[in-house]
């Protein structure tokens, strides 16, 4: 049995290993990066594969909004104070491993979307986001539908002025 020391590509006995550029790389059809090579270890923080799922999900078709009941108020709230932004990664919560990635994703559906189809559409962009971008795999998207809006629950209602 040879064994290699890692540095001259010899082992023991005096056999020729592959180079190694030709050991380390991934076939071409996963479409995921190396976050581990033999350059250095590259580590993705949980905000940057939060705020991915998040646009990822805005970007799918009968997705409201995203967070539940009691975020979604603060975050409205949040955003009338002045100086503050939009959260981002509101309704997103993730798990980041060296390798693998799960994402928790809370939603508010448009009226008259199939949940179904929303959830795999979801899913789909999801993992392929934060699979092209962090070179993460995804080993689950979970959805939680916390609400369906309807068409007229957010226009508000101008106030009549009380003087003139």
């Amino acid at each position: 049995m040879s064994q290699d020391d890692g540095r001259t590509g010899q082992g023991a006995t005096g056999t020729m290993h592959k180079p190694p550029q030709q050991q380390s790389r991934r076939p071409e059809s996963t479409g995921r990066g190396e976050l581990v090579t033999q350059g250095g270890k590259t580590s993705i923080a949980d905000v940057v594969v939060a705020k991915i799922a998040s646009m990822a999900t805005r970007q799918v078709g009968g997705v409201y909004a995203m967070g539940a009941g009691m975020s979604r108020t603060i975050g409205s709230m949040r955003e009338r104070l002045p100086g503050m932004t939009q959260d981002t990664t509101q309704g997103v919560q993730v798990q980041v491993g060296e390798r693998q990635a799960a994402v928790d994703i809370d939603v508010v559906v448009e009226y008259g979307v199939s949940i179904p189809d929303l959830a795999n559409a979801v899913r789909r962009n999801v993992s392929n986001e934060i699979e092209h971008m962090c070179g993460l795999e995804v080993v689950e998207v979970n959805i939680a539908v916390d609400d369906v809006h309807l068409a007229g629950d957010d226009e508000e209602q101008p106030e009549e002025p009380r003087v003139r």
